[in-house]
């Protein structure tokens, strides 16, 4: 069930009447059970692969919360993270590295590949159950005693799929001390449900229909003007897109009585590639940062270590989207613009509140560089990344492959980004009088009903991750 349906709107009806009207002991079974069958809509067998991963990592964490020594913690930890590497690994990358290695070898490329299907989500329920066992490991958060409380918190609907990426303590917080939403949490909720619907819809699959046409076959679209506008759709709608997801993730959790970070703040604003990083995905930018760029050493040891480090982690990084070198370079293009941006800048970021009249040239500058890196994300190979980069540094003119319609739409919506970013109507919506609220819910669904994408639903992006 994708979010944008109507079929998945009956069942978070559903989810909803059954959870408020239930008695308080079984709506976290009501929860698990919706969890489950939202898994399952997709391919059932995985469950099995879910359940695997949930009862191993249950019973590690509890196995170094009582291990009598500093072995037999470092053993559970080790089982718990080779189980969910290992099958991360076969699942994502067996392939890529077979392709590979078949290359090297000089046989076909699919030499040794196998047929596999890519686990809805296990990129993300992977991240965050390996976050709640090294926080257990480090004394950062107690075991939960409860396999149903802890089976729910890797499953929960509403991010089981893409995110957030939730820590244990942000989620048990609200699990063991659980208020039911008040109405102006209710409000904002909805409101945010239907802000996320919008966004997927309104912008990010209309914006997807004009990159995957020039994405397709880029040779048919040269010149400067294609090429980036191609690439601007794609950056668009990649935004709209995974924002959209989470923005109704966090929405219906609210509405549950569960408050999730946000992810998003504005990224396509930044001054910065740092700043663009602390806006952009911020619940995976978290995880790189605490369980992979501070462990590395982060930047403790010396100027050169800490170029090692960020290199390093955005590497990584670009491999966690996918199974391609195209998202390693992906991220070490990233991981390198931010060691240059911290070699120039020194050490300590500070961020930008205050808009000066170099601002605009920054975050345009900002903006350039991170549609080129989108370069390497949405094309297939090196060779047709190379090609739309030569292509936007040609000179040659090109055709313009958004119609203005959507301009106006995109010019729009920047400028409630900008009204936001200053003035946080968003919040000032929810708690506004009505009137306003309800003429902002009116004119969402209304945008969803008249310029939304009216075609086959069109996947999230980041469901593929």
């Amino acid at each position: 069930m994708l979010f944008q349906t109507p079929q998945f709107f009956v069942f978070l009806g559903v989810v909803l009447i059954l959870f408020y009207s239930a008695p308080r002991p079984w709506r976290k079974f009501i929860l698990l059970a919706a969890s489950y069958f939202f898994y399952m809509s997709w391919i059932p067998a995985f469950i099995l692969l879910l359940l695997s991963l949930t009862a191993i990592d249950y019973v590690a964490a509890r196995w170094i919360a009582h291990g009598v020594s500093v072995a037999q913690r470092k053993t559970a930890l080790i089982i718990s993270l080779s189980a969910n590497l290992g099958l991360l690994g076969f699942f994502k990358y067996y392939n890529f590295f077979a392709e590979n290695i078949a290359r090297v070898l000089h046989r076909p490329s699919n030499a040794f590949a196998l047929s596999i299907i890519l686990p809805l989500g296990i990129s993300f329920h992977t991240f965050q159950s390996m976050s709640y066992v090294i926080d257990v490991y480090r004394g950062e958060q107690n075991p939960i005693t409860n396999p149903v409380d802890y089976a729910l918190f890797i499953s929960f609907f509403p991010q089981l799929v893409a995110g957030p990426i939730v820590r244990a303590r942000e989620f048990f917080k609200d699990f063991y001390d659980w208020k039911k939403p008040t109405a102006q949490e209710a409000s904002q909720g909805l409101f945010q449900l239907f802000l996320g619907l919008a966004k997927k819809t309104v912008m990010a699959d209309q914006f997807a229909q004009i990159a995957n046409n020039y994405f397709q076959d880029v040779t048919k679209h040269p010149g400067m003007l294609s090429a980036w506008s191609g690439t601007i759709a794609f950056g668009i709608q990649i935004y709209f897109d995974f924002a959209g997801y989470t923005d109704m993730a966090i929405g219906m959790a609210k509405l549950l009585g569960f408050h999730f970070p946000a992810n998003f703040r504005r990224p396509y604003l930044a001054s910065s590639m740092t700043d663009f990083w602390h806006r952009w995905h911020m619940s995976l930018s978290r995880w790189l940062r605490d369980y992979l760029y501070i462990p590395l050493g982060g930047n403790r040891h010396g100027t050169l270590k800490t170029y090692r480090n960020l290199m390093l982690t955005m590497l990584l990084g670009g491999l966690w989207h996918g199974a391609n070198w195209n998202f390693v370079a992906w991220g070490g293009y990233h991981g390198a613009l931010l060691s240059l941006e911290r070699m120039f800048r020194g050490p300590k970021y500070v961020e930008q509140t205050r808009w000066t009249l170099l601002y605009p040239l920054k975050a345009i500058a900002t903006f350039a560089l991170a549609m080129a890196g989108w370069v390497f994300f949405r094309a297939q190979t090196f060779g047709e990344s190379a090609y739309v980069l030569r292509q936007m540094a040609s000179g040659a003119a090109g055709q313009m492959l958004i119609p203005a319609w959507l301009l106006v739409l995109a010019l729009i919506t920047l400028l409630l980004a900008i009204l936001e970013e200053k003035t946080a109507w968003f919040d000032r919506i929810a708690i506004g009088p009505a009137w306003a609220y309800g003429t902002a819910c009116a004119m969402l669904l209304m945008s969803v009903e008249l310029i939304g994408f009216t075609g086959p639903a069109v996947p999230f992006v980041y469901f593929q991750f």
